[in-house]
C-alpha cells in the first residue's frame, strides 16, 4: 500500500452515519463535541455558513462545495449565523444506517455528510496534521467527488438491499478523496507526514520506509531514493515532517507493532523479528521509548494515550 493507505489502514477509520440533510427557510443548528471522528460533507443545492470552534472565521459554502472536518470539534452550520442556534439532537435521530432528514419543510439546502470514528490508538497523528476545515470548492476537485456524492444522495433517498455497504463504502471514497485534493494543494507551511507527501522527492524516501519497514534503511539509501545529497535530505525532512528519517522509521514501526499486538497472536519476539530488530529486547527497549510502555502492557490493553510530543513527530 501507499502511505496514505497505511495510515488510514491503522487508524481504522468507521463509518458509523451518513445522511442527507433537507432544510428550508430559515435555520441555524449547533453540533456537539465529537473526539476521535472526521465529519465529510457536500453540498448539494443551497448555501450556507460552516463555523468550527476555535476557527475566527466562518467558512460559506455554496453549491458543489465539499468540506472535510478532522479535528471533531464543536462546530454550527446555518442559513444565518445571527440565528440562535438550536441544537443538532432536537432536529436529527439517534445516528442510524442512513436517511434524509427534513427540516422547515425543505427545499432549500440539501446536504450529504457522513462521520467517520477513529479506532487506531494514535488517530491524533491524522487528527492533528489537518486544518480544522478542509474546504474543497474548485471546480475540478468538487468533480472527483462528484460521482460519490450523487451516489450517495440517491442509496439515501432510494434505500436499495444492500445499501448500508454501498454507503460505507461511497464514504470511505469520499474520505480518501478529501484527503488527497488536501495534499494535491502543497505543503503550505504544514509540519508532518501528511505534508510531506505532497513533496515528491521527501515522498518517495516515505514510501520506500513504508513499502519495507524491515530493511535496515540508512539515511544514504534513503537520500538516493530521494535523488538528493545525504545532508540536504536529511534537513529537508527534518523540516517537512518535524521528525528525523530514523525517528520517522522507528516510530512507523512501533505504531505497526502496536496494531499487531493489539489485533493478533503474535508474540513479541515474531513482531520484533517482522520489523527488522534482531533481538526481542532492542525492539522493547525501542518500543518503550516511542509507546510509554512495554509490549506486554500495550498487548494487554493497558497501552497509555500517546504523548502529544510523539504525536506531533510521528509517522
Amino acid at each position: 500500500m501507499d502511505p496514505l493507505s497505511d495510515v488510514l489502514s491503522l487508524l481504522k477509520p468507521r463509518n458509523y452515519m451518513s445522511a442527507g440533510f433537507d432544510a428550508g427557510g430559515e435555520w441555524s443548528i449547533q453540533f456537539p463535541d465529537q473526539q476521535q471522528s472526521i465529519k465529510t460533507g457536500a453540498v448539494i443545492s443551497g448555501r450556507c455558513w460552516l463555523s468550527v470552534e476555535g476557527v475566527a472565521d466562518a467558512v460559506r459554502l455554496e453549491t458543489g462545495d465539499c468540506f472535510l472536518l478532522p479535528s471533531g470539534q464543536p462546530f454550527r452550520l446555518a442559513s444565518d449565523m445571527s440565528l440562535t442556534p438550536v441544537e443538532a439532537v432536537k432536529i436529527f435521530p439517534p445516528a442510524r444506517a442512513g436517511g434524509v432528514v427534513t427540516h422547515n419543510g425543505g427545499g432549500d439546502f440539501f446536504l450529504v455528510s457522513s462521520r467517520f470514528a477513529l479506532g487506531g490508538n494514535h488517530a491524533g497523528i491524522l487528527l492533528r496534521m489537518l486544518p480544522a476545515i478542509v474546504h474543497i470548492r474548485k471546480e475540478s476537485d468538487q468533480s472527483a467527488l462528484r460521482w460519490s456524492v450523487e451516489r450517495m444522495m440517491q442509496e439515501l433517498r432510494e434505500p436499495q438491499p444492500g445499501g448500508f455497504l454501498v454507503i460505507q463504502h461511497l464514504a470511505h471514497m469520499m474520505l480518501v478523496q478529501a484527503l488527497r485534493l488536501h495534499l494535491s494543494e502543497g505543503l503550505k507551511g504544514g509540519i508532518g507526514w501528511l505534508f510531506a507527501l505532497a513533496d515528491k522527492q521527501i515522498g518517495a524516501a516515505i514510501s520506500a520506509m513504508h513499502d519495507n519497514p524491515a530493511h535496515s534503511w540508512t539515511l544514504q539509501e534513503l537520500a538516493e531514493r530521494a535523488g538528493m545529497s545525504r545532508s540536504t535530505f536529511a534537513l529537508r525532512f527534518k523540516e517537512t515532517v518535524g521528525a528525523s528519517p530514523m525517528d520517522y522509521l522507528t516510530r512507523w514501526r512501533m505504531l505497526l507493532a502496536g496494531d499487531r499486538l493489539t489485533n493478533s497472536s503474535d508474540p513479541v519476539a515474531v513482531i520484533a523479528l517482522s520489523l527488522g530488530y534482531e533481538s526481542e529486547s532492542a525492539f522493547s527497549t525501542a518500543f518503550k521509548r516511542v509507546m510509554n510502555c512495554s509490549p506486554r502492557q500495550y498487548g494487554r490493553g493497558r497501552a497509555p494515550s500517546f504523548a502529544s510530543r510523539n504525536e506531533a513527530e510521528a509517522a
